[in-house]
């Protein structure tokens, strides 16, 4: 098994983030720390920080920066993200929050911040191809319907597309994260840690690119 890794992945929704991250995790035997799950299981263990970020999730605003970087420094203390390292998904999303990790590492820092990067219009086409069963849930695409007159092969639900997952407003979602997140890329090109990868193509041939940009970035961060 490779040795451990500090890192980050960013990208935008549809970009195959999510996947590659757990993908890089696994490869570098470290926790995948995803703010969404670390959000849930803060709040459930009742840690400070997570009772105070329910306060808001429960009333459906958004958590300011400084209860998300408590959450996030409460998992970094943990002892496998100590000893191992991480992957980092969902966090930082903004500047401040970017600056604020790099004071919370310290010395060393990260390895490397991975950009998972497609097209605009590649990610609206996967996106607004989403459909899912009304009733349960079970994901589909227009590339790969279900078996018979779009109702869902489990139980026979319905398969429909997400008000959310519309052309018009997947656009307006990565409007509003290529305003929030390119001032965060120039930031780790600045500290010369930012490393882009093609995420278009087959996600084995993106997990190799991944790899070989996060291994040629740890060997400059050696030197």
């Amino acid at each position: 098994m490779s040795s451990g890794a500090r890192l980050l992945v960013l990208g935008k929704q549809g970009a195959g983030k999510g996947t590659q991250a757990v993908r890089i995790a696994g490869h570098y035997g470290v926790p995948h720390i995803s703010t969404g799950d670390i959000f849930r299981a803060a709040a459930a263990d009742g840690t400070p920080f997570g009772l105070r970020a329910n306060e808001f999730m429960t009333r459906g605003e958004l958590v300011p920066d400084d209860v998300v970087i408590g959450v996030v420094a409460e998992r970094l203390a943990k002892d496998d993200a100590v000893n191992d390292g991480f992957v980092l998904d969902g966090f930082p999303r903004t500047k401040v929050q970017a600056e604020e990790l790099q004071r919370l590492l310290g010395p060393g820092g990260l390895d490397a911040a991975v950009d998972i990067d497609v097209p605009t219009e590649v990610v609206i086409e996967r996106i607004s191809g989403r459909r899912v069963c009304a009733t349960c849930g079970t994901p589909y695409h227009v590339s790969s319907p279900p078996e018979s007159n779009w109702t869902c092969d489990k139980d026979g639900g319905e398969v429909v597309q997400r008000e959310d997952d519309t052309p018009e407003a997947v656009t307006k979602r990565l409007e509003l994260y290529e305003e929030a997140t390119r001032p965060l890329l120039d930031f780790y090109e600045g500290l010369g840690l930012l490393v882009t990868v093609d995420g278009v193509g087959d996600p084995d041939e993106v997990f190799d690119r991944v790899l070989d940009g996060i291994e040629t970035a740890r060997q400059v961060q050696t030197r």
